[in-house]
């Protein structure tokens, strides 16, 4: 290879101007997007905002996927995690913020504050979060009226790129400037030092590597920098240990550790230290041999003039088992995190540092004066002013203060992941969600918080974990038992009613019924009906009910019929509505595709959410199941399949739940057995699923748990219900069923779903199964999926505190009497009474048993496989799914 032929002073000089020149017309450019941006108002700012935000998170698994494949580090499901947090978490923790003009007044003090732009910034951006970084420095930009000219990493240029030009050109369809975002597009070092150099940029938010930062805060403008995060959790005598170790292991995982706050150190007490060390071990950590500690310092450290050690280029972001392999260090298969006994007379040796990659040092302190000496010192040798953490049985024991006040830290992290905790939002509302963090005096930084318009005091937080607020939210009025039809001759409100139903209960005569208790009120009601809605129905239908109920100008819809009808009913008077207040145009399909796009958006959490749903105000919605399944009488989800892919889409808002339910058992009684067993099994996973939901709670679990023991008792009665023979038994079985479904509704309404109905309405739309029958099929190897032990990849949500679906699936079976000698054989119990249950209703619960073949199967598995990790049920789920587990599931239901 022949060598590259060394520059001249005067070519380096040369190529220096060049860069010079070209930055100096991206920042002119800038310049002149933020005088227009200064005329906006705050209406207009904010619209941009949520575009933007809007926009990254539609992209968000896709620029994950690029970020991955481009830099070959981390972790794309996490990648995706971060995304979501930089769009949809930093969005929200900014979208009521005023910054323009005046922004606060004190009468009585007699103070005006107003908000001006700062100018151009310059943004740094690393390849530990190439897409994250720049949307969250992206939507910050926007909501201040700046500019900002990006400065990419070279190895993530692509996949930076591709986000910032996301948000922009959502910004731009909005209205902002043009130019107020750009980045360099070729990426160098002269390139990056000319922008960074230049006099009229007004700020650098400079976030990457140490030389990098230490580069912007020399180069002569003002610079918002990080320092180098060496952060340490005390573990202290009183934690709960089984917490603690699931922590540690979450964030370690997260994104193979490359978050700058993610624990370099682990400072255990000594009374727990043994306890700890096994139950790291237990779930799927290694403690590497002290004979192999050289080669992996050999491999992953170098040492830095003044900087101590410092990861090598190729490290960061690399799996544990990468990076022991290429140190020439066996470690088993099973084993992710490796951890290192180290000696605290030795901090400052090379696996102290810094790490970025799942390694882990381990200390032990005999007291908690010596824990906080060894944090201190950690601190101290690298990592100063980032983030310390510490473990600990009660969050209000005195000794939380005084670790705080001793350690120099600007983020004091108490008994929560740090990776996770110390950007802000997910575990507490103590911080700001940021992907900058400031680290003071002590690291050299002008600010000691999460990234904001604070001033330049340094500010401790002490962060407490908590879990978030719950609620149970449920229809205005439930009706249920024989006849419970009749309510509607005292329904209130009631002058002119558009009923939505399918030609089944045109038919059999289910409209009549409906028709007959409403000619009874003593006032004429004016009734029309939408009678074509089909299985698994189409955004077209919803369109042209929403269309048909415009020219009707109802101010009461009936959704009568099994699933169907009532989510295409859902989702057209949400269309209608939107159009009654001049938000959508019923004449414009491209439109009305766009906004059921918005609608379809996906979120973490449904209080957060970037589009919100207006509350309706022309109608009342009344709901009357004719099956006993989906539940979406009292639910605030509905299912609509997409007409050109043919992808189903669950939406969900509280704004879809109907005002009134009526559950009348008499409409179920002729219902066919096929749809017997299918929405049977569906009521039966929206329980289960309910009942080990991240979001399940004492006021959900009961409800999901009676659900379960009545479809236990009565499905079997229940489809081998005669209507042409009826009987006592199987009529109270068919009742029962109906309020099972209901009561399942119920639950899930509140604590959500998970993969089992991800994968259903995946599979069901790619190869025309029933939504029951792909439910049927995917269930038991779900529950096979979430139960388990030992090295598990939790939600990142913080619900749990320790990981305990096996627990709740054998708490099922042992409340249904299935036994057990513990949880694991308790849960292989409970799969066997549920294939006992579809065998009992005939269901077949394979794909290749129901027509799918596997060639078909794997021609689309890496679609699929996307699709269900995008699913809106998959965050409520127990385990985390990475993509390949799903790919897995999917082959295992052949």
């Amino acid at each position: 290879m022949a060598t590259k032929k060394a520059l001249t002073a005067a070519e380096k000089a040369a190529n220096y101007e060049k860069a010079v020149e070209y930055t100096g017309s991206l920042v002119k450019k800038a310049k002149k997007a933020v005088l227009e941006f200064e005329g906006y108002t705050q209406e207009q700012v904010d619209k941009i905002v949520a575009a933007m935000a809007l926009a990254a998170s539609e992209n968000s698994l896709k620029l994950a996927h690029e970020a991955h494949d481009e830099t070959g580090r981390g972790v794309v499901e996490d990648k995706d995690t971060k995304n979501r947090f930089a769009s949809e978490s930093v969005y929200n923790s900014i979208k009521n913020d005023k910054t323009v003009g005046v922004i606060r007044e004190d009468e009585v003090a007699g103070s005006v504050e107003i908000a001006a732009p700062l100018g151009v910034l310059a943004g740094i951006v690393p390849t530990t979060n190439p897409t994250s970084t720049a949307i969250f420095k992206s939507l910050l930009t926007a909501k201040t009226r700046n500019a900002i000219v990006f400065a990419f990493h070279p190895q993530a240029q692509k996949s930076s790129s591709h986000a910032a030009q996301i948000v922009y050109e959502a910004a731009l369809k909005a209205g902002a400037p043009e130019n107020f975002i750009q980045w360099v597009e070729k990426p160098s070092l002269d390139n990056t030092t000319a922008l960074i150099k230049n006099h009229d940029i007004a700020t650098i938010l400079a976030t990457g590597g140490p030389g990098m930062v230490n580069a912007a805060l020399s180069s002569g403008n003002p610079s918002l920098g990080v320092g180098a995060g060496n952060g340490a959790v005390f573990v202290d005598a009183t934690a709960d240990v089984e917490r603690a170790v699931e922590d540690l292991l979450l964030s370690k995982r997260f994104d193979n550790g490359m978050i700058c706050a993610t624990e370099n150190s682990a400072v255990v007490a000594a009374e727990v230290y043994d306890e700890f060390m096994a139950k790291l071990q237990e779930q799927g950590a290694y403690l590497v041999p002290k004979k192999d500690y050289k080669k992996i310092e050999d491999f992953v450290f170098v040492e830095r003039a003044g900087e101590g050690f410092g990861v090598t280029g190729p490290v960061a972001g690399r799996s544990g088992q990468w990076i022991a392999e290429q140190a020439g260090v066996k470690v088993p298969k099973d084993k992710d995190v490796l951890l290192f006994e180290l000696d605290k007379k030795n901090i400052g040796e090379a696996l102290s540092s810094e790490k970025l990659s799942p390694l882990l040092s381990i200390y032990k302190a005999e007291s908690r004066e010596d824990g906080i000496e060894i944090v201190r010192g950690l601190l101290n040798y690298q990592g100063a002013g980032h983030n310390a953490a510490i473990q600990i049985g009660a969050m209000d024991d005195p000794f939380v203060k005084e670790y705080g006040i001793a350690v120099e830290a600007a983020r004091v992290l108490v008994n929560q992941p740090d990776s996770i905790g110390g950007v802000g939002d997910i575990y507490t509302d103590a911080m700001r969600p940021s992907l900058t963090l400031g680290t003071g005096s002590w690291g050299k930084n002008s600010l000691s918080h999460n990234l904001s318009t604070y001033d330049l005091l340094n500010i401790k937080t002490v962060a407490k974990r908590r879990n978030r607020p719950q609620w149970v939210r449920l229809p205005k009025e439930i009706y249920y038992e024989e006849n419970s039809i009749t309510y509607l001759q005292e329904l209130p409100h009631v002058h002119r009613a558009f009923i939505v139903t399918d030609p089944g209960m045109v038919q059999f005569g289910f409209v009549d019924k409906v028709l007959e208790q409403l000619a009874i009120r003593p006032k004429q009601v004016q009734t029309t009906i939408y009678s074509d809605v089909q299985p698994d129905p189409l955004l077209s239908q919803a369109i042209e009910i929403a269309r048909q109920m415009d020219h009707f100008k109802p101010d009461t819809v009936i959704l009568l019929g099994g699933g169907s009808p009532l989510d295409a009913g859902k989702i057209g008077r949400l269309i209608y509505e939107y159009a009654s207040r001049g938000e959508a145009d019923l004449s414009d399909d491209a439109a009305l595709k766009e906004l059921f796009e918005e609608f379809a958006q996906k979120f973490t959490d449904i209080r957060k959410r970037i589009v919100k749903f207006y509350h309706p105000h022309q109608t009342q919605m009344v709901a009357i199941p004719t099956t006993s399944g989906t539940g979406s009488e009292v639910t605030p989800f509905a299912v609509i399949t997409d007409d050109e892919t043919h992808v189903k889409y669950p939406l969900a808002d509280y704004q879809l739940t109907p005002q009134v339910a009526i559950v009348d058992p008499s409409f179920v009684m002729t219902v066919p057995k096929r749809t017997v067993a299918w929405s049977g099994i569906d009521a039966l996973s929206h329980a289960l699923e309910s009942y080990v939901s991240v979001m399940a709670s004492d006021y959900t679990k009961p409800i999901s748990m009676q659900a379960i023991k009545l479809i236990f008792e009565n499905l079997t009665n229940s489809y081998n219900y005669d209507p042409s023979n009826p009987t006592k038994e199987g009529k109270k079985a068919r009742a029962n069923m109906h309020n099972a479904a209901t009561l399942a509704g119920m639950a899930f309404a509140n604590a959500f779903l998970g993969i089992n109905h991800s994968i259903a309405h995946k599979t069901g739309g790619a190869f025309g199964l029933p939504h029951g029958l792909a439910i049927a099929i995917a269930m038991p190897h779900v529950i096979k999926f979430n139960a388990v032990t030992g090295n598990v990849k939790r939600t990142p949500y913080p619900r749990y505190e320790t990981y305990r679906a096996e627990a709740d699936y054998a708490e099922i079976a042992r409340y249904l009497g299935f036994g057990g000698k513990d949880d694991a054989s308790s849960v292989k119990n409970l799969i066997k009474e549920i294939k006992k249950l579809t065998d009992s209703i005939d269901i077949d619960t394979t794909l290749t048993g129901n027509g799918v073949k596997k060639a078909a199967l794997e021609k689309q598995i890496d679609e699929l496989a996307d699709l269900v990790y995008d699913d809106q049920c998959t965050p409520a789920n127990p385990r985390q799914p990475r993509i390949d587990e799903i790919k897995d599931l999917l082959r295992d239901q052949l």
